[in-house]
């Protein structure tokens, strides 16, 4: 039966029996007792307030005396009180023959009901399924050939007759409904049109797609397109994303008022055809209240897969923040002088305690601090943290009338072909992948990079000296950047440990290689990914990295082990790009399939699927608070999403091309968005978050009223020259850097 997500339980009256043909030759007929699927016979029920025609009695008989013959009792209660008929009648119809018509001396036996059902059968009317000529024994009659002529493929000449009939029905509609049962009309065309072509009719799929697909909505273009290409029944075989179309179930969401119209008009009009790609392709999730808008619809429309299951979205997500590891912050000389001239040193040492402690006190939406294992933290990891927090304390708080500065990083004469930029936390290295298979690392402070020196002068070295860290470098090696060779690809995403020593890079090779920032040389290739890896990510906390590529997958890592960890399977298309929630618990995905997806690190499992970009997703970015996701695509919108709830709370529109950078400022008060339209775009996110009125209603059912504020959100617009925005960065005091390659064409 049709795959359907359902409210309250259905009365009896809603009860129906689908008998179906299975592939061995037998019959199986099975009691429906829920969330009204429309049966796949259009003559199990009897006319409301009358008896059932003489042909359709017939057929009931039949089927009832089959059943009884099987000793399926259960099946026969519910198929008789569905035609209305009461136990003993059923006793009377049969031995009658013909239902209270004229007996013809052998009515009363079930093999002459038998002959007379497959007569009628065929004779059934054009609008129904196309019946096949049936061989009968006499001494053995096959009650089969009694639904045969409901479970075939219609006849490839009048698809477009099927399909013309519904959109006629659709467009007649209410406004209300209309908008609801539109979204029928492009997995339908895409299946009808897939059946046409693998069964080889090629002329009647190319007559049929020139027909409907001025109807398909705008958004579905670029799959249009492919599919035009998928002209043979060849074809198919090497289009991995078009098959999971047609094994996966594309999701709708329809009111109960807008499906019961639905299944009333398919019941009316035989249209058995239609009704079948719906229960085999199609999973409908059916909620009670009013129709959704055609706005509504439209803001979670567009993905490959149809929107997501309520369900998927309900599960608990940990989006807090980890408690802060307990870190005394000594204070600095120039601390201790400001203080002695005040005189009020006291008074600052606390202050300094205070922000130092900020996040010690647990989050109740917080994981379990041991829910994962991460790495303890070192004494180096430490002395970063207290830097960290010094540095917190010079930070500029940002508002919509405090907006940063901005220092744009161009890479000039990148006749390599720049794919990849990332920054370190503390913003004193950048690394870049580039077309030509190279990794190139350069410093953007003072201090020049330095290789360790080789194992025979480190022998010579005091190692019981203070300054042994700056000892074991070698100065002959200084340098202002570092050039990385490795990979046999182009490099597609790069990124820093959280503490400076490593870096990891992505390849269209198909391999993740871990370099030391050390000896700039690399220390492990990952081999996992069937085909190009997009991007990778290393944890907030290291040891952990994630990494998706064309093989539709994304895969979590351990540096120390070089198998993966974890396998995020779901999405319908390559992922192109990743990141880890701030208390690593959590990773998103973002795809071409035009879904971002959410994956618990625990279990390996997706408690969240966000719909509603129109083009491949291409960047992704956490609020510092973890409560909120904001992704980006070629649709040229940013999209915002509560975790918690599993909604679209917000749309910021105002690019005009191509989203490839996302940031959130240090304390979450304004978003960052870069572009292949040359700029970059500063949002108000705290009033963007703060404007989304969420009600249990809304919350339970998913129908955000997205407000049009984009004019009202966007505070700034800063345009380069002709340099597309690759990368952003919030500098630890919220300083913003970005970075991209000259573009001189």
């Amino acid at each position: 039966m049709a795959a359907l997500q359902d409210g309250p339980v259905e009365l009896d009256a809603e009860k129906e029996t689908k008998p179906e043909i299975l592939s061995d030759g037998t019959l199986n007929i099975s009691g429906n007792t829920g969330n009204g699927a429309l049966s796949s016979s259009p003559l199990t029920a009897a006319p409301a307030g009358g008896a059932p025609k003489q042909e359709d009695q017939q057929t009931l008989i039949a089927v009832l005396q089959f059943l009884k013959r099987n000793k399926l009792s259960e099946s026969v209660d519910i198929l008789r009180r569905e035609a209305g008929l009461a136990e003993d009648q059923v006793d009377s119809l049969a031995a009658d023959g013909s239902g209270g018509g004229k007996g013809d001396g052998d009515g009363g036996d079930a093999n002459s009901l038998l002959s007379r059902v497959s007569i009628t059968a065929a004779a059934a009317p054009q609008s129904t399924l196309t019946p096949v000529p049936v061989k009968r024994s006499e001494d053995h009659p096959d009650v089969r050939v009694v639904l045969s002529a409901y479970n075939q493929q219609g006849d490839p000449s009048l698809y477009q007759v099927y399909y013309s009939d519904l959109k006629n029905f659709i467009e007649s509609v209410l406004d209300c409904h209309r908008a609801e049962l539109s979204q029928l009309f492009y997995p339908l065309f895409v299946h009808m049109y897939l059946e046409l072509v693998y069964n080889n009719n090629e002329t009647k799929a190319k007559a049929f797609f020139d027909k409907f697909s001025g109807d398909q909505e705008c958004y579905y273009l670029d799959d249009l397109r492919v599919l035009c290409s998928l002209s043979k029944k060849e074809h198919m075989k090497g289009n991995e994303a078009l098959l999971d179309f047609r094994t996966s179930r594309f999701v709708l969401r329809i009111s109960r008022d807008s499906y019961q119209l639905l299944k009333r008009h398919l019941q009316e009009r035989h249209n058995n055809q239609i009704w079948n790609i719906i229960q085999e392709h199609l999973y409908i999730d059916i909620f009670d209240g009013m129709p959704r808008s055609k706005g509504q619809i439209d803001s979670m429309s567009g993905s490959l897969g149809g929107e997501a299951k309520r369900e998927v979205n309900k599960a608990k997500v940990f989006y807090g923040l980890l408690k802060e590891p307990e870190i005394e912050v000594p204070l600095d000389d120039e601390d201790d002088e400001a203080e002695n001239e005040e005189g009020k040193p006291k008074k600052k040492k606390t202050k300094k305690d205070s922000i130092g402690s900020k996040s010690k006190k647990q989050d109740p939406n917080a994981p379990q601090q041991n829910r994962i294992p991460l790495p303890e933290l070192k004494d180096s990891d430490k002395l970063d943290k207290i830097m960290y927090l010094k540095e917190s304390t010079k930070r500029i708080r940002l508002s919509p009338d405090n907006l940063p500065s901005v220092c744009f990083y161009t890479f000039l004469n990148a006749y390599q072909g720049l794919t990849a930029v990332d920054f370190t936390d503390d913003s004193s290295l950048l690394a870049g992948g580039f077309a030509d298979s190279t990794v190139r690392v350069w410093t953007v402070t003072p201090k020049k990079l330095r290789k360790v020196k080789s194992a025979a002068d480190l022998n010579l070295i005091d190692k019981e000296s203070d300054d042994v860290l700056e000892r074991i470098m070698d100065e002959k090696t200084a340098s202002e950047s570092k050039i990385l060779h490795g990979h046999s690809g182009p490099v597609y995403g790069v990124s820093f440990s959280p503490d400076r020593n490593y870096l990891l890079s992505s390849s269209e090779d198909s391999t993740i290689r871990l370099w030391s920032l050390q000896t700039f040389t690399c220390l492990v290739g990952y081999k996992g990914h069937n085909y190009p890896v997009w991007d990778t990510q290393f944890s907030p906390f290291g040891y952990y990295f994630v990494s998706g590529g064309h093989d539709r997958v994304a895969r979590l890592w351990a540096t120390d082990h070089y198998q993966p960890l974890r396998i995020f399977a779901g999405h319908l298309a390559d992922v192109t790009c990743t990141r880890f929630h701030p208390n690593s618990n959590y990773v998103a995905t973002g795809s071409t399939d035009r879904t971002v997806r959410l994956w618990d690190v625990l279990n390996g499992n997706c408690v969240r699927i966000f719909t509603g970009h129109k083009g491949p997703i291409h960047c992704l970015a956490f609020s510092p608070n973890g409560k909120f996701l904001a992704s980006g695509s070629t649709d040229g919108r940013v999209l915002l999403w509560d975790l918690g709830h599993g909604l679209m709370i917000g749309e910021l529109k105002g690019h005009t091309d191509t989203i490839y950078a996302l940031k959130f400022s240090r304390d979450g008060e304004i978003l960052a968005s870069g572009s292949m339209d040359n700029t970059v775009r500063l949002w108000d996110a705290m009033k963007a978050f703060d404007d989304v009125e969420m009600d249990d209603f809304t919350a339970a059912t998913g129908h955000i009223h997205l407000p049009d504020n984009s004019q009202e959100l966007l505070l700034g617009t800063y345009h380069s020259k002709s340099t597309p925005v690759t990368h952003l960065h919030f500098t630890r005091r919220n300083l913003l850097l970005a970075a991209g390659a000259y573009n001189s064409q």
